[in-house]
């Protein structure tokens, strides 16, 4: 009976802990049984076992977890695209993972239906941005800037069909360049084609080819309305081509398109860009191909993408279709869009498919058997005796104020033998000894990993010749 008492009164607090002041509908219910409140009580407390049981583990759909080994080469590719966006003169910029929705709709074509939309949390309709594009151009817009140069890595959210296997997923990192402003025609064009190449020569994924096009071309020759049905297949035929300086020649001379002046002036500046083009030694990498068409609306003159072509010295890799690795264009009327009074700000850029990159170095580290430090300790603090944490700690602490990166195993009294496995299977380069004789001596021993050499420094000199070392290697 004690027992019993006790379930009705735990129901009970239970009940009324949850309810300071309970409304008139709670007090009508509260007539109930004492043992249907404790059963009550007692389902409540049985439905997260049930629940949890029918519980599976797993990223959502199109997204997924990034290892230590997978971010050490991930960030080893962002550091080296990075690095040529600062080389090119980009200020870094960010902005926000979500937009108001209004400043994302109507900006993608077809595409805005991938588009993730938030719940309303306070008012606002806001969705997860698509792509690091049309933020800039709001940016742009909002503090009247009429020039810039920026780069910008950050996260996209796309509510597609994820192929994981190709590079494709829901969630993906974008590394993006942009040039703003009014300037002389197929300069800041020409840059951005640089750029791509000096980033795909860089990473060394192979041979490529960077295909570009003109959209207002492509459109009068094959899309806009009021030409012959049989002038248009003429025309049309030029679509198949694909070249260098040479073909927009040709097509410079063709009285079918002489006579359309958007055309001419389109061709006019492709010939102009692959001028700089070959200034820049990069017009091989480079082909005229009119079958390129990009999805995205905002595109308003020269567009292109780059992909990888497979190549002799690959033969022994599985062949990884990921598409293009990078692509971008020009967009003059982006900012317009978001200007109240429609000023317009050209711009041109580029996207880096980081993903995709990753995904081939990733297939290419597993076929030869790459191995990946997941660490950047150069030195490992150990002791042969018990009792030497504290001079353990002493010691790492030198070397962290120094710049340093230490490690030690979090133990009282490890043994020699585990710390130095550690070193060889983590490949840190250096271990620092000390120990009863060191101590007396006022020396530390230094060990070198591969060789396993060692040698006696001053403990005053230590810090000094583990830089010497750190330095030449």
């Amino acid at each position: 009976m004690p027992q019993l008492a006790l379930l009705y009164g735990r129901a009970w607090a239970a009940l009324f802990g949850q309810l300071r002041r309970p409304p008139r509908a709670v007090c009508i219910q509260m007539v109930h049984s004492r043992s249907q409140v404790a059963e009550a009580v007692l389902t409540s407390q049985q439905k997260p076992h049930q629940e949890k049981s029918n519980f599976i583990i797993k990223t959502p759909k199109g997204t997924r977890d990034l290892s230590p080994q997978q971010m050490v080469v991930r960030e080893k590719i962002l550091d080296m695209v990075v690095s040529c966006f600062k080389r090119h003169g980009a200020k870094g910029l960010d902005t926000p993972a979500f937009e108001l929705k209004e400043m994302l709709t109507e900006k993608y074509g077809e595409d805005s239906g991938l588009i993730y939309d938030l719940k309303d949390q306070g008012g606002e309709l806001l969705s997860l941005r698509y792509d690091l594009t049309v933020p800039f151009a709001r940016y742009l817009a909002m503090n009247k800037l009429k020039k810039m140069k920026r780069y910008h890595v950050g996260k996209v959210w796309r509510r597609e069909s994820p192929t994981i296997v190709q590079g494709r997923y829901r969630e993906f990192c974008q590394c993006d360049f942009d040039i703003a402003g009014q300037f002389d025609p197929m300069i800041p064009d020409a840059e951005c084609l640089k750029i791509i190449c000096e980033i795909l020569s860089g990473l060394q994924l192979g041979d490529f080819l960077i295909k570009i096009s003109w959209k207002d071309v492509r459109h009068e020759m094959v899309a806009k309305k009021g030409l012959a049905p049989e002038v248009a297949d003429q025309i049309g035929d030029y679509v198949q081509c694909h070249g260098g300086v040479s073909l927009v020649e040709q097509m410079f001379q063709d009285p079918r398109l002489s006579q359309n002046k958007q055309a001419l002036e389109g061709l006019g500046d492709l010939k102009l860009l692959f001028e700089y083009l070959t200034l820049f030694g990069i017009a091989e990498k480079i082909s005229f191909d009119l079958s390129l068409a990009r999805g995205l609306d905002y595109y308003t003159g020269v567009i292109y993408e780059a992909v990888l072509l497979q190549t002799p010295a690959q033969a022994e890799e599985e062949p990884l279709n990921v598409g293009s690795v990078a692509a971008g264009g020009r967009y003059d009327g982006l900012v317009g869009m978001f200007d109240p009074k429609g000023h317009k700000v050209p711009c041109v850029g580029l996207s880096i498919g980081v993903e995709r990159i990753f995904s081939i170095v990733e297939q290419r580290m597993k076929t030869f058997g790459e191995k990946v430090r997941t660490t950047e300790t150069q030195v490992f603090v150990a002791t042969p005796q018990k009792n030497f944490l504290q001079e353990r700690l002493k010691l790492i602490a030198e070397l962290w104020d120094a710049g340093i990166k230490a490690e030690l195993l979090y133990k009282n009294n490890p043994k020699l033998l585990t710390q130095l496995h550690y070193c060889e299977n983590t490949g840190i380069p250096l271990v620092v000894i000390i120990g009863e004789q060191e101590l007396k001596e006022g020396v530390i021993k230094l060990r070198l990993v591969a060789s396993r050499e060692e040698v006696a420094i001053k403990r005053e000199n230590l810090v000094a010749e583990i830089q010497k070392r750190l330095s030449e290697s």
